[in-house]
């Protein structure tokens, strides 16, 4: 590069925008500015407005639950100054509703002879007596003023209520029966226990409440009840007079209990009660296990027993009830008698079916084949058990006790007793065929000859 060529250069110099393009920047930065403070000045005033709904509908809420505390104080302080008006039931408080009770019985016994076929003549005494029935509730609340109400001859009025035309008014006493005879009222008093329960037994109440049970149609809710209540009484009278539970069954309430069972009405409360109640009354008494022998009722308990053989229960409640009928089942074959009926009566076959099936009613299917099988009296059942194949059922049970099971009846331990019981009575009942059989099978071999302390080619070969 020569001198001229230095002397002219120039260096290159950033091109200026021009003065329009500057203004046009300028004006949209500021539009853009606006659009920002625009945008940050709603979106806050939005998200102030959202602050005070919150805050607006949180002092509703408290407004809210604050009146509704008042309330409530209002309530129970209305209810304190209630009790304390009220005057515990006297002696002379009874014999004034005994009285009225008395009279209200009478009117409307009178007004339905007079208009039989006339419902509205009689319908206000009936509302009457019923609303007085009602109000002989506060009785229980004292059960010290019982002996009194025997002497008033007031529990006679009321048994003759249960077979009233109306089927309301025999539910409304039947729970109050079952009020006045609660356990937890009638132990607080000695006295007045033992005086009502004797004159409920000697007034027949338990053969007045079967027929009155009868009539009651458990479809609808009010009846359903009154027999929940009856039953309910059935229990009390049980827990708290047990010297008197075979005069209690033979009153009729086994043969209503089986004839409800075998019924085809869905599972509900009432027959769980019922498998209760049947439970209770065999449980200890040999003449209402005979009586229920004698009512066909071995059949009636394995025809119940027999849907669980391939189906568990759908609810707690319906195991507990297929858990009572095994445990009826249990009791009954106590009895000789009942033995030779749940022989005649395929029982066996079906326990052998439910042990195999592997489902909940296993476990209970054991407990009853051990009763079957037990003493002298079972030898019959003992030999008819080899004849169905049952050692292919049994001895697997005895060479392991099956541990996981999510709703046990019974433990392992009662488990391997009953298997054990079941090996020792069929060892002590099986002759003949059978109990050849029964001996040269591995397992009792193998135990046989451990007890004895030969070997086991020795042990078949003396067979």
């Amino acid at each position: 590069m020569d001198i001229g060529e230095l002397l002219s250069y120039k260096p290159k110099s950033p091109k200026r925008k021009a003065l329009d393009d500057t203004v046009e920047e300028e004006e949209t930065s500021a539009e853009d500015a606006r659009k920002k403070r625009k945008y940050s000045s709603s979106s806050s005033s939005s998200k102030m407005k959202y602050q005070e709904m919150e805050r607006l509908e949180q002092e509703k809420i408290r407004q809210e639950e604050l009146e509704r505390e008042k309330q409530e104080e209002e309530k129970i302080k209305t209810l304190i100054e209630e009790t304390e008006e009220k005057e515990v039931l006297n002696e002379l408080m009874l014999k004034k509703m005994i009285l009225l009770f008395e009279k209200r019985t009478l009117k409307n016994r009178e007004m339905r002879i007079k208009f039989p076929d006339n419902a509205e003549k009689f319908m206000e005494s009936e509302i009457e007596l019923h609303t007085t029935i009602q109000e002989l509730h506060a009785i229980a609340t004292v059960p010290d003023l019982y002996p009194l109400l025997v002497q008033l001859k007031a529990v006679s009025s009321m048994l003759e209520l249960v077979l009233h035309e109306n089927t309301d008014i025999a539910v409304a006493v039947v729970d109050l029966l079952q009020e006045l005879t609660d356990v937890d009222v009638l132990n607080e008093s000695e006295e007045g226990t033992e005086s009502l329960l004797t004159a409920l037994l000697d007034q027949q109440v338990c053969a007045l409440l079967v027929q009155n049970l009868e009539r009651l149609d458990e479809t609808v809710k009010e009846e359903s009840d009154g027999v929940h209540n009856t039953l309910g009484i059935f229990e009390n009278l049980c827990e708290l007079k047990p010297d008197v539970i075979h005069d209690i069954g033979k009153q009729g309430i086994i043969q209503w209990s089986l004839k409800r069972l075998k019924a085809k009405i869905p599972f509900d409360g009432n027959k769980l009660y019922t498998s209760e109640i049947l439970s209770i009354l065999c449980q200890k008494n040999n003449e209402n296990r005979k009586l229920l022998g004698d009512l066909d009722g071995i059949d009636i308990l394995l025809q119940q027993l027999a849907y669980y053989k391939r189906h568990d229960p759908n609810t707690p409640e319906e195991q507990e009830m297929m858990e009572n009928l095994f445990d009826t089942l249990c009791s009954c074959l106590m009895l000789e008698e009942n033995k030779e009926r749940f022989l005649k009566g395929e029982g066996l076959q079906l326990m052998n079916l439910m042990l195999r099936e592997r489902k909940v009613s296993r476990n209970g299917s054991l407990k009853v084949l051990d009763h079957a099988i037990c003493g002298p009296s079972g030898k019959d059942n003992a030999n008819k058990f080899v004849d169905i194949l049952g050692l292919r059922t049994i001895f697997p049970l005895f060479m392991k006790t099956p541990k996981k099971n999510r709703r046990k009846i019974i433990t392992v331990e009662e488990h391997e007793e009953h298997v054990v019981s079941i090996k020792a009575n069929m060892l002590r009942n099986c002759s003949g065929p059978q109990r050849q059989r029964l001996l040269v099978n591995p397992p009792i071999n193998i135990l046989c000859c451990r007890a004895c302390g030969v070997n086991q080619s020795q042990h078949v070969a003396q067979l």
